[in-house]
C-alpha cells in the first residue's frame, strides 16, 4: 500500500484542482458582487441628487428663494418703522401742546366729597 494506485492520485489531483476552482469561482463572485454593489450606489447617488435638485428647482419656482423672502421682511420692517417715525413727528408738537395744556389750565375747586364744616350758631 506504500504506493497507491495511480487512479487514486489522479483522484487526489482532480480533487485538488477541483477545489481550487471552487475557491477561484467564489473569489470572483464576491469581487463581482462588489462591484455591483458600488455600482448600484453610484446610481442611486446620482438619481437622489437628480430628485433633489428638481425639487430644490421647484420649490424655489413656487415659494422664492428665502433671500427674496429675507429682502422682502427687510423692506417691509423699513417700511413700517418710517411710518411710525413721520406719525411721531407729525402728532408731536400735538401731544406737547395737549400736556402743557392740561399742566397750565388749572381749575381749582374743591372735590365732590369734600363738605363744608357745619356752623353752630
Amino acid at each position: 500500500m506504500a504506493s497507491q494506485t495511480p487512479g487514486i492520485q489522479q483522484l487526489l489531483v482532480a480533487e485538488k484542482k477541483a477545489s481550487e476552482k471552487v475557491g477561484e469561482a467564489r473569489k470572483a463572485k464576491a469581487k463581482r458582487l462588489k462591484a455591483a454593489k458600488e455600482e448600484a450606489k453610484v446610481e442611486i447617488d446620482t438619481y437622489r441628487n437628480q430628485i433633489e435638485q428638481g425639487y430644490k428647482d421647484r420649490e424655489s419656482n413656487i415659494l422664492g428663494s428665502r433671500d427674496d423672502v429675507k429682502v422682502q421682511m427687510d423692506q417691509h420692517r423699513e417700511m413700517v418703522i418710517q411710518q411710525l417715525g413721520e406719525q411721531a413727528a407729525i402728532n408731536k408738537q400735538k401731544v406737547i401742546d395737549r400736556i402743557l395744556d392740561l399742566v397750565f389750565d388749572v381749575k381749582p375747586e374743591l372735590h365732590v366729597n369734600y363738605s363744608l364744616p357745619q356752623s353752630t350758631s
